[in-house]
């Protein structure tokens, strides 16, 4: 009797370096991709967001296209996961189950009930991240805290071999396929739009990667999408970028958030160290772009629309949020993860808590406060990313597009840009709020 293996795709829709796909493959005779179309992940909060998962449906067709190809098919079930896939398995009398692990709460609670049904035919295999992260430890055998010595323990970690795509995947005759949703993101999403995408990044782009990171009108490789959703391998994007160490280095922020949710060490300090305010009017101006402050208002009206943010200007709309505004942080990692193609909780929860000064890898207050306008000058000199995203300061001079509200009236007039009417003034003081910030912070300087 022919050997069967369920290949379990999550957020890993590739062919390319896919551990559990080359193992099936390999050791099974026939191998059985299937995707399980979770109604929690999809319909309920905290997860839902629409925008993503017609991004990742666009990803389902791409992987099912490269899936033909190679003489099968993606294979598609609806409801619960801990359910379906046992039940799955069993129809099929399959031998074993594999699956990339995972570190968020619910894809460890879904995971382990699903090992639980399935015995010693679950294999959860690597393949979302570079590293082990389950295995980096410090000294003392203790998970790490802070970026940099984790970053010292990731650059020595052993390192799985890239694998092939398999040429040929043999499917059980007569297995109802299922329905794959309409998708939404066609022309940039899949595996092939994520491979053509690293090879254009590393084929110059990257070299100037150190430089050029932080203008927010370029410099970055806008992968994020792509490892979000697994169409890219970040072991093979790793082994890619060979010596270029301050890309190489920003993979490693990736690993490092995983390893402080697989550990679940964010929890420990969750709440802001005060009462954080609830003022919903502050709130819908800063989701919706209103400001004032032109680089904090660029960066959210950019990811409305694109459901992208360049990351220097996550950080300055984080930053404005919690220690300009007085928000809960958890305001704004909801908000992104709503909106952001790549919002991947390990990723968005540390950021967020990276700039709330609530995470686990410690600074003083004051070095995570910044000031939007003297962040602009320095990250987008020229103006481009705040005219391409606040169309309404387009003719405001350089000098002072930073702080449009500075102009004369005469300079409004002549910039088509009367503040208070076609662009707002600032809602709050940026100087008096970081005093404030810091009072509520304790005085950390």
């Amino acid at each position: 009797m022919p050997t069967t293996a369920i290949v379990w795709y999550r957020r890993d829709l590739r062919v390319h370096d896919h551990p559990a796909l080359a193992t099936a493959v390999r050791e099974y005779d026939r191998v059985v991709p299937l995707f399980v179309l979770d109604p929690v992940l999809l319909e309920r909060e905290p997860y839902r967001s629409p925008r993503r998962a017609g991004y990742m449906f666009s990803c389902l067709r791409a992987l099912d296209g490269e899936l033909r190809e190679r003489g099968a098919r993606l294979f598609v079930r609806e409801g619960d996961p801990r359910a379906e896939v046992p039940r799955i398995a069993d129809e099929l009398g399959a031998e074993a189950v594999l699956w990339a692990s995972d570190v968020s709460p619910y894809a460890r609670r879904r995971d382990r009930a699903v090992t639980e049904a399935l015995g010693n035919r679950a294999r959860p295999q690597p393949g979302n991240y570079i590293a082990d992260v389950g295995r980096i430890r410090t000294g003392e055998g203790n998970p790490y805290t802070v970026f940099s010595p984790f970053h010292r323990s990731w650059l020595r970690a052993d390192r799985r071999p890239v694998q092939r795509a398999p040429r040929q995947i043999a499917v059980p005759p007569r297995l109802a396929a299922g329905r794959l949703p309409a998708g939404t993101h066609a022309d940039i999403a899949g595996e092939a739009a994520a491979r053509a995408a690293a090879r254009r990044w590393l084929a110059g782009p990257v070299e100037r990667y150190e430089a050029l990171h932080d203008r927010v009108a370029g410099g970055t490789s806008q992968l994020s999408p792509h490892l979000r959703w697994g169409t890219l391998s970040p072991r093979a994007l790793e082994e890619h970028a060979e010596r270029r160490e301050a890309f190489r280095r920003q993979l490693a922020w990736r690993d490092f958030y995983a390893h402080v949710m697989l550990f679940d060490l964010g929890s420990r300090r969750a709440d802001p160290p005060w009462d954080a305010d609830e003022d919903g009017a502050l709130l819908a101006a800063w989701q919706d772009g209103r400001t004032g402050y032109p680089l904090v208002d660029a960066g959210m009206r950019q990811l409305a629309e694109t459901g992208w943010m360049h990351n220097r200007a996550r950080l300055v709309t984080g930053a404005f949020l919690t220690k300009d505004l007085h928000l809960d942080w958890r305001l704004g990692e909801r908000h992104f993860a709503r909106l952001l193609l790549d919002g991947e909780p390990a990723q968005n929860n540390g950021n967020w808590r990276w700039i709330a000064s609530v995470g686990v890898d410690p600074a003083p207050p004051a070095r995570r406060m910044y000031n939007p306008a003297l962040q602009q000058r320095r990250h987008d000199p020229d103006g481009a990313y705040v005219r391409r995203w606040v169309p309404e300061l387009a003719d405001v001079p350089d000098a002072r597009l930073a702080e449009p509200w500075t102009m004369t009236e005469d300079e409004q007039r002549a910039a088509n840009c009367l503040i208070g009417r076609d662009y707002p003034a600032p809602i709050v003081d940026h100087a008096v709020e970081r005093r404030r910030a810091l009072e509520l912070y304790g005085g950390g300087r």
